[in-house]
Order: structure tokens, then sequence, then C-alpha cells
């Protein structure tokens, strides 16, 4: 009779939290539900968020070396196909985007060098009529001013930067571009071996949406890249040679900040348009600078209506919104190198989950 009655009592107790479950109504189950996964997902991403800070360097050197290998793909396939070998291959091909890199930078510098002492006097003179046009249209006084000055100067120095911190900060960021040139000669050597090493090791359905997932993954990392690449570079013709025939010096270093910006999307070529507006003002005055930002507006409108749609097609498909929350997300949890990578890990991630689903999809009867 008392197991009976302990029997009851135990099962009283375990259908308890489920009659109160079931007795819920059901948007607030569905609510409860979808809460407690977004908990979980948050929480996972931000555990790998602080984990990719703990690891940044190698975090950055991993993502650098995907990017890069992406974009220089077609030219180590089309190497292959003349029968370089693997490693010959690779080793060309890092070459070559070493190659393009130096020579880029030497060129701008050997063309604009001797502007950097005459764009030293123009910032001041410009710098004098700003603070002209702010005291004589805002309520805001010469005295005002400078002791507003006086404070961010201050503010400034008290943050500057600790030597040490600089030099271990420096050796990350040598240590991290030595490490991504050796993993991507490793990665064009070796890495559709190391793909089809891992494909090896699974069976049945999951091999083939595996194997699907990383085609789709790795196709649109490399549409990403090569688009972004060919985007960027059109901006930045489009904005230098506006820059050119307006007479602004540094054309072509402005030109080259503007194509780094174009792999952050949005805000990228929103800070690297104003820079180069503020630099029109301080040299040649407010005129120039209403030229430059109507140049810069009708080159990034060209590029967004018309010519991303083109290039990247529908490979990656996320919306404004999205790319701007995860920009930020990005540069909040690790910086320029987060605003820069965010992006594809996103693009990338989406279209593997949605070729994952569709796989797991039941076929239609």
């Amino acid at each position: 009779m008392e197991d009976g009655t302990e029997a009851t009592a135990e099962r009283t107790r375990v259908e308890g939290p489920r009659q109160v479950w079931a007795g819920l109504p059901w948007p607030v189950r569905t609510a409860v539900t979808w809460s407690a996964c977004l908990v979980v997902v948050v929480t996972g991403l931000w555990l790998l968020g602080k984990i990719a800070v703990l690891l940044a360097p190698l975090a950055v050197a991993l993502a650098g070396t995907l990017f890069l290998a992406a974009l220089l793909d077609p030219v180590l396939l089309r190497l292959r196909r003349f029968r370089v070998p693997a490693a010959p291959a690779a080793l060309l091909t890092i070459l070559l985007l070493l190659g393009v890199l130096v020579g880029v930078g030497v060129l701008v510098w050997n063309l604009t060098a001797s502007q950097f002492g005459e764009l030293s006097q123009q910032l001041d003179q410009g710098l004098e009529r700003s603070r002209d046009f702010v005291t004589s249209t805002l309520p805001v006084t010469d005295e005002q001013l400078d002791r507003l000055l006086r404070q961010a100067r201050e503010g400034l120095s008290g943050g500057a930067p600790d030597p040490v911190r600089g030099a271990r900060t420096a050796a990350e960021v040598a240590g991290s571009v030595l490490l991504a040139l050796v993993l991507l000669f490793f990665l064009l050597k070796d890495g559709r071996s190391m793909w089809r090493w891992v494909l090896r090791r699974m069976t049945g359905p999951n091999r083939t949406a595996t194997a699907e997932a990383g085609r789709v993954g790795w196709r649109t990392l490399g549409s990403y890249s090569r688009g972004t690449m060919i985007i960027a570079a059109i901006d930045a013709i489009g904005i230098g040679s506006a820059l050119v025939l307006l007479g602004v010096p540094l054309a072509l270093p402005l030109a080259l900040i503007t194509f780094l910006g174009g792999f952050v999307p949005i805000i990228g070529a929103t800070v690297a348009g104003a820079v180069a507006v503020l630099v029109a003002l301080a040299a040649n005055g407010p005129t120039t600078a209403l030229l430059t930002v109507a140049a810069v507006i009708a080159v990034q409108q060209i590029e967004g209506n018309l010519l991303e749609p083109l290039i990247m097609k529908r490979q990656v498909q996320l919306h404004p919104a999205v790319i701007l929350v995860v920009v930020t997300a990005g540069t909040l949890i690790a910086g320029i190198a987060g605003a820069f990578v965010s992006v594809p890990i996103a693009a990338v991630t989406w279209r593997v989950i949605d070729t994952v689903q569709r796989h797991r999809a039941p076929a239609p009867a």
C-alpha cells in the first residue's frame, strides 16, 4: 500500500510540470522555446568571440589565409592547368601576390611622397578656415573652441599608446602576417587533398551534404572576395579620378584608403569618403569639399545600385540591415580585423546552413 502511494506521488511530481507546460497558451510555449534557443545560440557565439579575442593573432591569420586562398584560387588553378606541380604553383601564386602589394606600395609612395609637406601647410590653412567658419556660424566663441581643443588634446595625450604595448602589437601583427603566408602556402598546395581526406571520413547522406555545403561555402567565399576586390577597385578608381580632377592632394593614397575601405561593406566606404572630403576641405576649401561629396555619393550610388548586383549576383545574399549588424558586431569583438572578416563569415555561414537544410528537407511527394 505504501509502495502504491509513493508511486502515485512520484507520478504527480513528474506530471505536474508537464501539466503546467501543457496548460500554457501556445504563443507562450513558442516564445519560451525560441527564447531558450536564442540564449543557447548567443551564448555559443559569445564564447566563440571570446576565444577568438584570446587567440586574436591566430584567428586573424586563419581568416586572412582563407580569404586570400579563395581570392587566389583561380590563379592557382590556371597554373595547375599548365601542369605546374602543386608546391611551385602555390609558391608562384604567393610571390605574385607579394609582388603586386609591394609594387603598389612603392608606386604610391614615389608618386605622393613630395605632397606630404605641402599637405601639412594646407591642413593648417584649412583648419584656420574651419575655425573661422565654426566661430562665425555657430554660437561658439574662440575661448570655448580653444578649451574644447585643449581638452581633446589632453584626452589624446592621456590615451597615448604604451611603447611596450605598441611593440608587442607590432610583433603580433608581424607574426600573424608570417603565419598567414605559411598557412596560405600549405592551403593552396594541399587544400583540396585535405578536404578529400575529411570527406572520406564520412558516410551516407552526411557525406553528400557536407561535400555540397563545402563547395557552396568555398564558392561563396571566392565570389565575395573577388567581387569585393573588383567593386573596391572601381570605387577607388572613380573617387581617385574625381580627386585628381579637383586638384586634391594625395589623391592616390586616398584612393588606396577607399580601396581598403571597400572590404568593409557600407561603413568602410563611408569612412573612406569622409576622409577624402576632410582632406579636400583642408586643402582646397569648402567648394572643392562639396564637389568631393558629390563625387563620392555618385560613385557609391552607382556601385551600390548597379555594379554590386551585377558582380555579386546571388552568391552573397545578405540584407543591408544584416550587414550593418554583422559589421558592428565584428568591430566590437575584434576591431578593424573583425569588421573585415565579419561579412564573409556571415555570408559563408548562411549559405552552408541553407545548403544543409535543403539536403535535410523531405522530398516533395
